[in-house]
């Protein structure tokens, strides 16, 4: 299989370095087109759509392959190596951040650096360590899903958006949950909201940028500094925003932090 189709991949930007944007659960690759554009005059712009998401081949999802994140990061190293990248630098929204990680232990060499945006490697509350939610919250989200999909949606949007002023981001973020396979969608949800890759964190050597929004209630603040702690080479910024998408809701501020990492610039604390 042409693993570029596979995963409607798509190069624009006139750098020599590429940056790879990925989206998180129930989004696709146009999720990032108010950020991205800002780094092709500079950087080879890579996006794509993980398998079972977008415009990619929703017959190559195999729920036993992809019950496990390391299997979308092996997807990632294998466009990677399609595209003759190395040196690269990583953009991951929600859970692609985690698939970032995987990645970048499993290949240091291929990365320059990663930009975790709004990550959590566990949603579940454990002994220490706030994740946002309950063992019995998940299992209502995911038992909601089963019985009705597009009901679930509907209700869960505008908490993940965050930003009930502005009706037409929680409208295309609706949007994209609905046109995404039912079946599928319920599988990744659950492959996602069950992951715990807190163990992986110190395993990272690639320098981080961990972008946490300031209100979010799927990643709350303290899994920003659980990141921080754990990840050697990292830098915190707490963009001032709600909501888990920010570079839907606020891409400046999102852009603006971005910049300045890569510009090994002191990236300040709170945008």
């Amino acid at each position: 299989m042409d693993v570029l189709k596979r995963n409607n991949v798509r190069v624009s930007g006139a750098g020599s370095q590429a940056m790879i944007f990925v989206h998180g659960f129930g989004c696709n690759q146009r999720m990032w087109r108010l950020v991205a554009p800002a780094f092709e005059a500079r950087y080879r712009v890579v996006l794509l759509d993980l398998v079972g998401a977008g415009e990619s081949d929703l017959t190559a999802y195999d729920s036993a392959r992809y019950g496990r994140l390391a299997a979308h990061a092996e997807d990632i190293l294998e466009i990677m190596r399609a595209l003759n990248l190395s040196d690269a630098i990583f953009v991951g929204h929600s859970v692609s951040a985690m698939i970032g990680i995987l990645a970048a232990i499993q290949e240091p060499d291929l990365f320059a650096r990663l930009v975790l945006v709004a990550p959590s490697p566990r949603y579940l509350n454990d002994v220490s360590y706030t994740g946002g939610f309950e063992a019995p919250d998940i299992e209502e989200l995911l038992e909601t899903m089963d019985n009705n999909y597009l009901g679930w949606s509907a209700a869960v949007t505008p908490m993940i958006m965050g930003h009930a002023d502005r009706p037409e981001l929680t409208e295309e973020l609706n949007n994209s949950f609905c046109n995404t396979d039912p079946a599928i969608a319920r599988h990744f949800a659950r492959v996602t909201f069950l992951s715990d890759n807190r163990a992986d964190l110190p395993l990272v050597r690639t320098p981080t940028l961990i972008l946490q929004c300031a209100h979010d209630v799927l990643a709350p603040i303290a899994v920003g500094g659980f990141l921080h702690q754990q990840i050697l080479d990292s830098q915190l910024v707490v963009l001032d925003t709600s909501g888990h998408c920010p570079h839907l809701s606020a891409p400046q501020i999102t852009i603006k932090a971005i910049e300045a990492f890569l510009n090994h610039e002191s990236v300040v604390s709170s945008i």
